[in-house]
This record gives structure tokens, sequence and C-alpha cells, in this order.
């Protein structure tokens, strides 16, 4: 009899599992949808071949090589068949690998309508087989950073990845648009910056909302059980807490704008959205639905002036606002867990994330400039007039609304 029920316990966290991978997945399609919606017109079909592309590369590096970095088991030549004490190893890889894509989505979007598309795909094989598997090792697998301390032994915590995943990949998208430069035409000799509208508002509302029905996936997978009472509470307490961080997030951005410009800004809506579901990612299981609606807020308002500021000030040309999204936010996502855990140290968390940035920039950083240096990273001003779309995959998006 006890083994049966720990047959069933095996069988309802392995489906759990699974169920939870599917809507991490289904995430690359939000992300699609929102860049798509963001970037002009010409520049359509290329940021939905980047995104299937950066898939299907984080997909196969991860396998290859990324998850023996980061937790020591070999897919490729071992596989990974057997079963785990709770779950089967393979839902593990499976849930795993979707992360990694989520990572390199990010920075998809940061990059847009300026750069080489096989330039980008060689950036994506070398962080989802080495980069963000060598700092999930330091973080999710307690492994100590360079052999020289352990980040859980200095207070540091980390859900589902606030800092893990998302200031990640914003770190590595920050020193691409460093390293690429700004579109043509996003800021005058004076200074000043020009909007650059996207092509599909829709679209990009498809994504968001696709990205916050994924999200319980993100969070929700994290518990990493199902079959038990307390797991199940954890589950849904998660999934209650998600919901209000991205309620909250929309609803504190809309009231800033609406206070600041007199407008209701949907783009800044929906990174208000992203900004909430980012916010909580780092400890969804700890706060009340209001404490999370409230960390989901400010990262409402943060996402605002973040945009407004590395615009106009620092003149980061990032056409989604990824950057400020998922690494402005990623880090007042982990340094707001200490507010609702005990356990966890805002030292901690401050190690965690430069630690994080740190190791991602600065790899990125190299990596792009070697790019750079052998490829070529940026396309030339006149393909970039006529469009990626043409240049990089010799087709239009809406060929009968442009001719």
């Amino acid at each position: 009899m006890e083994n049966t029920i720990l047959e069933m316990q095996f069988a309802i966290d392995t489906f759990y599992f699974l169920m939870m991978g599917a809507l991490v997945m289904w995430m690359a399609a939000g992300f699609s949808m929102l860049e798509a919606g963001l970037v002009r017109s010409k520049n359509t079909a290329e940021i939905l071949t980047k995104n299937i592309g950066l898939f299907a590369i984080a997909c196969t590096m991860y396998m290859v090589y990324g998850y023996e970095i980061m937790y020591g088991g070999g897919v490729m030549l071992e596989g990974i068949s057997g079963a785990g004490e709770t779950y089967s190893s393979a839902a593990d890889f499976f849930f795993q690998v979707v992360f990694v894509a989520t990572a390199m989505s990010i920075v998809s979007g940061s990059v847009a309508e300026r750069m080489k598309l096989f330039s980008f795909f060689a950036f994506a094989i070398v962080f989802t087989g080495v980069i963000y598997p060598m700092e999930g090792a330091w973080t999710w697998n307690g492994e100590a950073v360079f052999g020289l301390f352990n980040l859980g032994d200095l207070g540091f915590s980390d859900f589902a990845g606030s800092g893990i995943v998302h200031m990640a990949g914003a770190s590595a998208a920050l020193a691409g648009v460093i390293v690429l430069g700004a579109r043509k035409g996003k800021y005058n000799k004076d200074g000043s910056s020009n909007a650059i509208p996207g092509a599909n508002m829709p679209l990009a509302t498809l994504g968001t909302f696709i990205l916050w029905m994924g999200w319980f996936g993100f969070n929700g997978g994290s518990v990493l059980a199902m079959a038990s009472k307390e797991s199940a509470n954890a589950v849904a307490m998660v999934f209650l807490n998600t919901n209000a961080a991205a309620a909250g997030g929309v609803i504190a951005a809309l009231i800033l704008v609406k206070l600041l410009w007199g407008k209701a800004d949907l783009t800044m809506a929906l990174n208000g959205a992203l900004a909430g579901l980012v916010a909580i990612t780092a400890g969804p299981d700890t706060p009340t639905a209001l404490e999370a609606t409230l960390i989901g807020a400010v990262g409402g308002v943060i996402v605002v002036f973040s945009i407004d500021i590395l615009d106009k000030v620092f003149k980061i040309d990032d056409p989604v606002g990824a950057i400020s999204v998922h690494g402005v936010v990623g880090l007042w996502g982990l340094l707001a867990v200490p507010l609702t855990n005990s356990g966890v140290s805002f030292s901690g968390q401050l190690a965690g994330a430069a630690t994080i940035f740190v190791w991602v920039f600065g790899t990125s950083l190299v990596l792009w400039l070697v790019l750079k240096a052998i490829m070529g990273i940026r396309v030339t001003d006149e393909e970039e007039a006529e469009g990626v779309d043409i240049t990089e995959c010799g087709l239009e998006a809406y060929p009968e609304f442009t001719k």
C-alpha cells in the first residue's frame, strides 16, 4: 500500500512538473508576440525568426553541455531516463531547459531592429551552453562561486529566478546594447530621444497576456511538488501571489503615467504587468496576496522611471524595455524577498545580485566584442533602413500591407 501511494505521488509530481514546463515553454510565444508588436513592421519576420531559433538553440545547448555544468548530470551521452526521488529526472531537465530559453528570449528584444541574425544565434550558443549554466550552478545548485564562497550561506534566495533568470538575461542584453549602439534615428544630435512606435499593439498585448499565463508555470512549477496537502497549498498561494503582483504592476504603472503624462500609455501598462511578474518571482511563496500586490506595484512604478531614464539619460536604446523590466525590476524582486521571508538577508541578496550581474554582464560583453571583431554584429545603415526582414530573412511579415 505504501509503495502504491509513493508511486502515485511520483506520477502526480512528474505530471505537474511537465505541465508547468509546458506553460513556461508557452512563454516563448508570449515573447515572440510581444516583441513582434513592439518593433516596426519591416523587422517583424526577423524578430520571430530569432525567437524560434533561440528556443531551439537553448534546448540543444543545454542538453549537450549546459545541464552538465549547472547540475552535474549528463544528458546527451548518458541519457536522463532515470528517476529522481519524487519525480522523473527527465521532467526536471525539461523544466530547467525552458527557463534557459526564457533568459535568452530577454536578450532578443533589446537588440532588435539592427543586429545580424546569425551573430545573435552565435551569442545564444555560448550564453545558453556556458554563461547561464555557470551562474545557475552557483545559485540554484549551491556550488561555491569560483570556489570562494557559497551564496546560500550568505542568505541568498531566489525562488523562481528574478535574478537567476531575468536579471541574467537583462545583463546580457545590456552588454549587447552597449556594444551594438542605438538604432538610426533614435537620438538627435542635441541628445534628445525620438519615440519609435511598435507596429502592432494588439500583438504586444496578446504577448503580455500569454506571458502572464505562462508565469503561473514559471513560479508555480518552482514549488517542485503537488502530490501532498502542503505542496498543493503552496502551489495555490504561489499562483495567487503571481497573479496579484501582475495586477498591482499594471495598476501602478497606469496611475503613474496618467499623473506624469496625462495619458494612459498602453506600452507602460504592458511593461507594468511584466514588471509585477518579475518582481514577485524571487519570492512568491511567502507574501500575503496584499503584500504581493504591493511588491508588484512597486515594480510597476520602477519600470516606468527606469525605461524613461535609460532612454533619455543613459541613451540605452531598448526597443521593448526588457533591460528595465527584467534587470532593474529583477533586482527589486531580489531585494523584496527579505521583507516577507525572515530567513533571507539583504546582504545575501545583494551579494547574489552582484555575482549574477558581474559574471553575466562581463562574459557577455567580452563575447559581444569578440563576435563584433570576427563576424560583425550590426547590419549596415542601408540594411537597417530597408528593414532586416528583407536583408536577413528574405521575406516580409506583412507583404500585402507594405506594397
